[in-house]
């Protein structure tokens, strides 16, 4: 028998897995992107049977697949699916872990990483102890670290067992359709190409709104507060493609790179920054009394290079807002104090692109309106079913050995330094965290940053 290929998902009984990770398997293995012998490993402290593990998911995937659920194609799809009950805590239950390896004949591995980052070296003390032998990729979750001290000593810890080539620093942001498509945008547009730079833009926007609090995230979240989990990670990933110069190649990492070591060093840390934590907060499941976890954060950042020098970038994440959308905002400098043109890129969970400009008003000799032009790209029937979600895309480009679409280790040495420098700043100086009401667009102190977006329709 052809030895197995496997991917073992530690924390196989977690949100992560059951609401993404699984329904995107689900999703390659109808459109024939796995291969015969591919198979999925669950790992649990859960008392559960594979039969009890396949029939929880079941529900799942008729709820989050994006391919059509079919009882049949599930059923053959479940036949890949096994779970394995572990204290993956505990080091020595690792040596079980790799006879289970071996019984299956399972020799080519992916390890998904899809638990707290403190567990990682743990994680990784087990198999560098039992599983040395196996063929191996790892994917690691965000955040990646503590901060920059703990995600040094983690990396070393990684490469020394597996390799840099083999390490995926997953940010799902990455595989998002209208992330890439700024690309597109940008750089196969000659009515945007020439202009995208100081001399046009004014300002830049980058948003991501989430209506939801911390759930079951509650215990991580507090620990970790908006800065290190959608700051540090996913919006100055954002930034670095919006902002990026045009890569020479398909690889644009290096331009990433010079972006991320090109933001300008905080000095004041109160004249570009504002946090707040949602009323309610302290009321959520196991988050302390007296937390001062920030649930919401907006940044003032700037660009020291030519392309970008005075321009400010705004940023803010926030839970428990008014609405859910991600999206990023060009604000065009006025020509002759007509009204600003606008590009809005909307990432999500409206995709498509959105441009503001304006016209002569229809039978006057000068009066301007402002119209627009609207494509909305998950509006057509087609592009929803043909687009792969995020975690789809970059699962199947990881089983590909494909690392242009996964976060970079120096990459994230330069943004852990850059929010480290923010965050210790605003703690020695003691600035507050304030308190905003559920179903708003964040604190209004927020205001004082910039005349912040959220729709132009």
């Amino acid at each position: 028998m052809k030895n197995r290929t496997a991917i073992t998902l530690f924390g196989g009984s977690g949100d992560l897995t059951y609401r993404k990770l699984l329904p995107a398997m689900y999703n390659l293995h109808v459109l024939g992107k796995l291969e015969d012998n591919f198979e999925i490993i669950g790992l649990g402290r859960r008392d559960y049977t594979t039969e009890d593990y396949i029939a929880i998911a079941r529900n799942w995937m008729k709820e989050y697949s994006r391919k059509q659920y079919a009882d049949e194609t599930f059923n053959e799809f479940a036949k890949r699916i096994t779970y394995f009950k572990i204290d993956i805590s505990n080091v020595d239950e690792y040596a079980r872990l790799q006879d289970f390896y071996t019984s299956k004949e399972i020799s080519d591995h992916v390890y998904y990483y899809a638990v707290a980052p403190e567990l990682f070296l743990t994680i990784t003390e087990g198999l560098r102890k039992y599983c040395s032998q196996n063929k191996a990729k790892i994917i690691i979750e965000k955040p990646f670290g503590a901060d920059l001290d703990d995600a040094t000593k983690l990396n070393s810890k990684l490469e020394e067992f597996f390799g840099h080539d083999e390490i995926y620093h997953i940010d799902h942001y990455l595989g998002k359709e209208m992330i890439q498509n700024i690309l597109s945008v940008r750089f196969n547009n000659a009515i945007f190409k020439g202009i995208w730079n100081k001399d046009f833009i004014e300002s830049v926007q980058i948003t991501v709104a989430e209506a939801v609090g911390v759930g079951t995230r509650a215990g991580y979240y507090d620990k970790s507060g908006a800065t290190k989990d959608m700051v540090q990670n996913h919006l100055l990933q954002v930034l670095s493609i919006v902002a990026m110069e045009e890569p020479k190649d398909s690889s644009m990492d290096r331009e990433q790179l010079e972006l991320l070591k090109a933001l300008k060093p905080v000095n004041k840390v109160e004249d570009i920054l504002v946090m707040g934590q949602y009323d309610g907060y302290l009321q959520e499941n196991n988050i302390s009394e007296n937390s001062k976890t920030e649930t919401y954060v907006a940044l003032k950042v700037e660009i020291e290079n030519e392309r970008w020098q005075g321009v400010p970038f705004f940023i803010r994440t926030g839970k428990k807002m008014a609405t859910r959308e991600s999206q990023v905002i060009v604000k065009f400098k006025a020509e002759n104090s007509a009204p600003q043109n606008m590009l809005i890129i909307k990432v999500q969970p409206s995709e498509g692109i959105y441009l503001k400009f304006n016209a002569k008003k229809p039978g006057t000799d000068k009066e301007l309106q402002e119209v627009s032009m609207d494509f909305c790209q998950s509006c057509i029937l087609e592009n929803r079913i043909n687009t792969p979600e995020a975690y789809e895309r970059l699962l199947d480009a990881c089983f590909k050995g494909d690392r242009l679409l996964f976060s970079k280790w120096d990459q994230i040495v330069v943004s852990w330094n850059y929010i480290n420098n923010i965050l210790a700043k605003h703690k020695a100086i003691g600035s507050p965290i304030y308190t905003y009401e559920q179903n708003t667009m964040g604190p209004k102190e927020a205001d004082k940053l910039t005349d912040w977006i959220l729709d132009l329709e």
